[in-house]
């Protein structure tokens, strides 16, 4: 036996038989050779005979994986299947990396000993017919044999269900015996290696021996290109919402990050807007209660990785070139999507149990094509990760599903941007989206408001139920002060739910009316499989520009807009003098100056605004701006941990708060108090905080909706009065669909 060395990196790639282990297993360990050593082991090369799958796979345990697992070469007994008994000794080297692929790779003793497990699944007939095509009539005989015996060991052993990766194949190879690698077909080839591979550099096991690889994959350059004018000569704009379908309509997940109040009146948050989308083959990510999983085309990855310790090794920011002149968005492609309140067990919180929940407590979609829309200039910019083109040679995708419902990304990325952006022009005589017709013309000139714009409430409308009843938020609220009085908190953002049932709701529409009835600076469209977002949020929780300024704009004080101009000014006079509201406000401005603090430049926290009053389509709102300098070395993600969630959804102080708040509110938020945005691949960040915002999970006759609101209690807070803004926030949302607040 050879002398014992450092372990090697043990991978298991598994899967019935005719599915496509071999040719995966072959290609995988070419393309991982260009960078370190790596031995390949075949279990079929060990099975003692056609009866031999639970033998072969002790076999397989005792000589091979007990040896590699602790550094020395694996010396194990071939079978010779011609002959029909044991052959020759071989050896297999422990190599910096060794991948062993066959039937029972991946069984249970064996994941004890592998750092990383690989399902490849294959339809059972297409399987078969497969391998009987390669190996002919001598395998007939054979396969029900085989076949009975993987029957028997996944029966006990839950292997598909257990691995870190799954590959769905499309082509298949030989079973047992069969002549080998050599003249197998699988899905090894091209995209799938490549799937593979990619996540297998998110595996904490792999992480820095996949160093090569990822820097490869982050290394290419990003392509910003000027794709035009939003405005055609004549001035005719884009309907936004028909571009974000033209371009991203086909995709399985999209973002739309939509400054949909931008150049409107007194509009000066937000003037980018951002569509991303993902089509079958992207990568995107869902969290579930500790458990990360990653999907890129066939394939699947299943980690058991807290949701920030996995985007702290997902998301590493890195410097870019200088952006064409003319491009002032900080986007620069990466990660976009939500984070839920409930991943608050990771940043001090307790831990609310979501298993039973149809919405993930975080989702992701990473952006290798966007488009960015600079209402202030009145531009579009087309943006592209290089190597992300489609190969010319390629056979062609198939048409769309419906005239703009997907673009043919065959031809350049600016290109059909650019040919979008003609069809999205709205017709004489049409109504265009507020953002993009502010765009195409000075602010000055632009004089309606959003809210004087016609709207129309998707069908059928939805009757919303309450979690909370009248009388009960009022206890809820009584309860809360109990807190405040004894000294626990002193100030809590109590909030509750309102659900639907909603066959067949259309949740674009219904965003397109909420767009143009509540425009926000931070409203946002996102399309994430069964789960969607259509939100109108006009609060920021955390920004982070690529030098490293933080800045985090908390909003607390609200009162409701009127028609009646005088009563208007005088409800927002009312805010602006309301001491309740200001101390309300500036408690949570001193809580996120000390979240921030964490992480800044000492010194560096300012509070640049200070209980400012912003007004929106139906509400008026306080709001107040906190910035500091990210400390040098300082890890962005750890940043964005220390504030979330934000503090104007939990009260104050923070991590005491969130724990009266689990017992009082009766279930988990979801979504709903969250943050929303990007993580761009230079490293900037942009946040909303999740309010004001309809989330549709399930599909067709299925769909189920949920809107959550709340309000901060105090010690001088009035319960009915609190009761009433709840109502007040809600208002923008079910108004527009046509629905009630339930009582």
């Amino acid at each position: 036996m050879s002398a014992p060395r450092t372990a090697p990196l043990l991978i298991g790639i598994d899967g019935r038989s005719g599915a496509g282990k071999t040719t995966l297993a072959v290609e995988l360990c070419a393309r991982l050779r260009q960078h370190r050593t790596v031995s390949l082991f075949h279990l079929e090369d060990i099975y003692p005979g056609w009866q031999g799958l639970e033998q072969g796979i002790q076999r397989y345990l005792d000589t091979v994986l007990a040896q590699l697992s602790t550094g020395h070469d694996a010396e194990w007994t071939t079978w010779d299947w011609a002959a029909g008994t044991d052959g020759p000794l071989r050896t297999t080297p422990a190599a910096d990396i060794v991948v062993v692929e066959g039937v029972g790779a991946c069984a249970a003793g064996a994941r004890e000993l592998l750092d990383a497990t690989i399902w490849v699944s294959g339809a059972d007939d297409e399987r078969k017919s497969r391998a009987l095509a390669r190996d002919g009539e001598s395998y007939v005989p054979f396969w029900d044999t085989w076949a009975e015996q993987e029957e028997r060991w996944l029966a006990t052993d839950p292997v598909p269900a257990s691995v870190d990766l799954t590959v769905r194949d499309t082509l298949g190879e030989a079973g047992p015996g069969g002549a080998g690698p050599a003249g197998s077909t699988g899905p090894g080839s091209g995209d799938a290696v490549d799937e593979v591979l990619e996540l297998l550099s998110h595996h904490p096991a792999l992480h820095t021996e996949l160093a090569p690889e990822r820097s490869a994959l982050a290394s290419r350059p990003v392509r910003i290109t000027a794709a035009g004018p939003l405005a055609s000569e004549d001035g005719t704009a884009p309907d936004a919402g028909v571009l974000f379908a033209k371009l991203f309509g086909n995709d399985a997940h999209a973002v739309w990050l939509d400054s949909s109040d931008a150049g409107l009146p007194g509009a000066t948050r937000n003037r980018f807007s951002i569509m991303a989308g993902n089509p079958g083959a992207g990568l995107s990510m869902s969290h579930r209660h500790g458990v990360t999983e990653l999907r890129r085309g066939s394939s699947a990855a299943r980690l058991p990785l807290p949701f920030f310790r996995w985007l702290a090794t997902a998301w590493t920011p890195q410097p870019l070139p200088a952006a064409p002149a003319g491009y002032d968005c900080p986007f620069r492609l990466g990660w976009l999507g939500w984070l839920g309140y409930e991943l608050k067990r990771e940043t001090g919180g307790s831990d609310q149990d979501t298993s039973g929940s149809a919405v993930p407590d975080a989702g992701l979609l990473f952006a290798d094509h966007a488009v960015v829309l600079d209402h202030q200039e009145g531009l579009a910019w087309a943006l592209e990760l290089a190597g992300t083109e489609p190969d010319d040679d390629a056979t062609p995708p198939p048409a769309p599903a419906s005239p703009g419902a997907g673009p043919d990304r065959r031809e350049g990325w600016a290109a059909v941007v650019a040919r979008a952006l003609e069809t999205a022009r709205t017709p004489t005589g049409t109504a265009p989206d507020a953002a993009t017709t502010a765009a195409a013309a000075p602010a000055s000139s632009v004089r309606a408001t959003a809210g004087a714009q016609a709207t129309r409430a998707p069908s059928p409308v939805p009757r919303f139920t309450a979690r909370d009843a009248h009388r009960d938020y009022l206890s809820k609220v009584l309860a809360s002060q109990d807190e405040i009085r004894e000294g626990n908190s002193y100030e809590v953002c109590l909030t509750t739910t309102l659900t639907a049932n909603a066959p067949g709701f259309d949740v674009t529409a219904a965003y397109r009316a909420l767009r143009r009835r509540n425009p926000a600076p931070f409203a946002a469209l996102l399309r994430f499989g069964d789960v969607s977002i259509a939100s109108t949020s006009p609060e920021r929780f955390l920004s982070i520009d690529a030098s490293g300024g933080l800045l985090a704009e908390p909003i607390k004080g609200t009162r409701r807009r009127s028609a009646d101009a005088a009563e208007d000014a005088a409800l927002r006079e009312d805010l602006s003098t309301s001491l309740k509201d200001r101390a309300e406000n500036i408690m949570i401005v001193d809580l996120l100056r000390n979240d921030l603090s964490h992480f800044a430049e000492p010194g560096s926290v300012t509070v640049s605004r200070l209980c400012a009053i912003e007004s929106y389509a139906t509400v008026h709102q306080m709001v107040s701006s906190i910035r500091a300098q990210l400390r040098p070395g300082a890890s962005r993600v750890e940043a964005v941990a220390a504030a979330f969630p934000a503090g104007s959804m939990t009260g104050a102080p923070k991590i005491s708060t969130m724990a009266i708040l689990d017992g009082l509110e009766g279930g988990p938020r979801g979504i709903y108090s969250g943050a929303l945005g990007y993580f761009s691949l230079d490293g900037s960040v942009d946040l909303s905080v999740v309010i004001r915002t309809l989330v549709a999970s399930g599909a067709g006759e299925d769909t189920r909706l949920s809107l959550g609101v709340g309000g901060a209690v105090t010690a001088d807070s009035v319960p009915e009065d609190e009761y009433q803004e709840i109502r007040t926030k809600a208002y923008g949302v079910l108004s527009t669909l046509g629905a009630e607040y339930p009582e």
